[in-house]
């Protein structure tokens, strides 16, 4: 993207009454964002759902004018900047329609590995909350995920930190411009989260910080990920928006149940109670709602399996699929007698030992 290219996507983002969804109408209409700018008005009025209010103050010169100051901060700090159109920009984040047209950048992200999810919740996360936090993050390790999250107090800082302790890849998804962070207590952090990933943003580093910015961030935590895991939230709070966010792009969400007493809980009970979440009481539950499979690379060669000592639960498993052949693990959960959630445990360690192996539909067999 040229400089000039992007002077005028900056300028479009910068109309206040034209959003995301509206921006993408015009360019898909006109080819480009420099189109749009030097379209006739009465020919932009002619397109569907686009009225004079709209497009009020779109000729502005001011709209130019800050976008080359925020190209020359863009410039001076290195930032990254994707482009809703091109390839480096994400690719589940495309299918939003609210997605931003522009998307900054800074550290070192790599979307290659497309396994992403989000992990929200309460920024007065329980004790309770970061231990389940912490091993979800470390029970998903093996499959290696990105870790998405909003970088601020209580649940966000739990996931990334416990994923830099994973050495997973992490996001933060920021509410304000690459200028500056928020919370300050958290800068001590970011050195950390670039060098395992980075963050994301689509405010300029002149925009006003406002609390109505996390609403908008949310849209980028849901939509970046295959699926979003709150892990508390009391009956009220921003994890809920973003799980209703992630639910409208129809992707998975998971909730942590708790206790009808606890407040922290509130939320995710009725997450679960209103159909709008599963039930994740343990963390492999996630890849296996989620399909998951390990890499080849990560599962031990085949003929140490003569060598490995088998827990007594790992040796009912073994016998049963030794000489059932394969089964599915709803079966092998009703056969063993042990609940799935244990059963999906105890198969992914079966797994890294290079006894078992998963086969597509949810079935596993003996190695």
């Amino acid at each position: 993207m040229t400089d000039q290219q992007l002077i005028y996507a900056l300028a479009l983002q910068h109309v206040p009454k034209i959003g995301a969804t509206t921006a993408k109408k015009l360019i898909n209409h006109c080819g480009s964002a420099e189109a749009v700018l030097k379209e006739n008005k009465t020919k932009l009025l002619k397109i569907d759902g686009i009225g004079s209010i709209t497009i009020q103050g779109l000729f502005d010169k001011i709209h130019l004018e800050e976008a080359e100051e925020e190209l020359k901060f863009i410039k001076d700090n290195n930032i990254i900047v994707h482009y809703f159109t091109q390839d480096t920009y994400p690719e589940r984040l495309k299918h939003c329609i609210d997605g931003p047209i522009l998307l900054f950048q800074s550290g070192n992200i790599n979307l290659k590995e497309q396994r992403i999810i989000s992990i929200v919740g309460a920024r007065k996360i329980t004790t309770s909350g970061i231990a389940f936090c912490e091993k979800l993050v470390e029970a998903l390790s093996p499959f290696n995920p990105i870790i998405v999250s909003g970088f601020a107090y209580g649940t966000d800082i739990t996931a990334h930190k416990a994923a830099v302790k994973q050495n997973l890849q992490t996001i933060g998804c920021l509410a304000h411009g690459l200028n500056q962070i928020y919370p300050k207590a958290h800068i001590k952090y970011v050195a950390d989260v670039e060098k395992y990933g980075g963050f994301y943003t689509d405010f300029w580093s002149s925009d006003t910080f406002d609390r109505n910015n996390f609403l908008k961030r949310n849209r980028i935590i849901a939509g970046l990920s295959e699926a979003t895991i709150v892990i508390e939230s009391a009956e009220k709070g921003g994890s809920l928006v973003t799980a209703d966010i992630a639910n409208s792009y129809n992707r998975e969400v998971f909730a942590v149940p708790g206790r009808t007493t606890d407040s922290q809980s509130v939320g995710c009970n009725n997450l679960i109670k209103f159909q709008k979440a599963h039930l994740l009481s343990h963390p492999l539950d996630v890849p296996y709602m989620l399909n998951w499979e390990l890499e080849p690379n990560k599962k031990q060669p085949v003929q140490q399996q003569l060598f490995v000592e088998l827990e007594p639960d790992e040796k009912i498993i073994y016998n049963f699929l030794k000489e059932n052949n394969k089964e599915l693990l709803d079966v092998i959960a009703i056969k063993c007698e042990m609940p799935t959630y244990k059963i999906a445990g105890i198969l992914l360690n079966m797994e890294l030992k290079g006894v078992v192996r998963p086969l597509p539909g949810k079935l596993f067999e003996v190695i």
